[in-house]
């Protein structure tokens, strides 16, 4: 597995697993199966109400906890909610920190969220802190205001959907971008893009996995999600090939600019 190092020194498997929309009747299981498969990379989020089941496979997969990264976000405005809904989650998932958690959407008081972040970052609680669905301009407000910045901003980012201009921002800054659709969301029409069905075809790859090599080769983290165990294992399959100069270039070509969600999603 390839690793990024975050603007706070630590590193991170740039390739993860992602459980939203996954049930939480069901989440143990797949992150189990994901952990089995070499993931050591898991995504997951107050709103999504599967933090205790990742963090159950996680406990009861026999591997140390050092090993694992995990990422939450917070869904609550303000500093005093935040501040308890950090211990909660905590609680929940029974940790005794996050690798990374993130300030889900810029809510109203994302001020106030990103303090509390920044305290229990401060305290040992969280190894690294960032944002989600965040512009350039809510950022630099955060980046002016605080003394840690954020380590990463995960925001919806395909072959279809690539923001190069939030990109280079982030990069002035050494905040990462992570990937969530990294393959789309509902119908679309990348699975049969005939540069992907090429590149898949040479490569001797699915188009999937031309997608997200795509992204980790551009140095995104990326949290492809999945309850098929067959694409579990195909999505981490990506370290056995390169995508040339030229190729990587075909692929920026095919950014839209828009995005695939009907509205916020993330």
């Amino acid at each position: 597995m390839e690793t990024v190092q975050l603007n706070n020194g630590i590193t991170a498997p740039i390739l993860g697993f992602g459980t939203y929309r996954i049930s939480p009747r069901v989440t143990a299981k797949y992150v189990t199966e994901a952990i089995k498969a070499g993931y050591r990379l898991f995504d997951t989020a107050q709103y999504y109400q599967n933090e205790a089941q990742v963090g159950e496979a996680i406990n009861n997969s026999g591997i140390p906890r050092d090993q694992f990264f995990l990422t939450t976000k917070a869904r609550t405005g303000g500093y005093a909610a935040t501040k308890r809904s950090i211990e909660k989650s905590l609680r929940v998932a029974h940790q005794d920190y996050f690798d990374l958690m993130l300030v889900h959407f810029p809510m109203p008081d994302y001020m106030g969220t990103y303090q509390a972040l920044e305290e229990a970052y401060q305290e040992g609680k969280l190894r690294a802190i960032g944002v989600s669905n965040f512009d350039n301009r809510d950022m630099q407000r955060i980046i002016d205001h605080f003394d840690v910045l954020p380590a990463v901003n995960q925001i919806e980012t395909n072959v279809y959907t690539q923001d190069k201009s939030l990109t280079q921002f982030m990069k002035q800054y050494g905040i990462i971008q992570e990937a969530y659709a990294p393959l789309g969301e509902g119908p679309n029409p990348m699975f049969s893009d005939p540069v992907l069905v090429q590149l898949a075809q040479k490569h001797h790859k699915s188009v999937a996995q031309i997608m997200l090599k795509f992204l980790v080769q551009s140095g995104f983290m990326t949290i492809p999600g999945s309850t098929n165990p067959q694409h579990i294992r195909e999505n981490i399959d990506l370290f056995d090939f390169t995508l040339t100069l030229a190729e990587m270039e075909e692929l920026r070509g095919l950014d839209r600019g828009t995005s695939s969600w009907l509205g916020y999603q993330g």
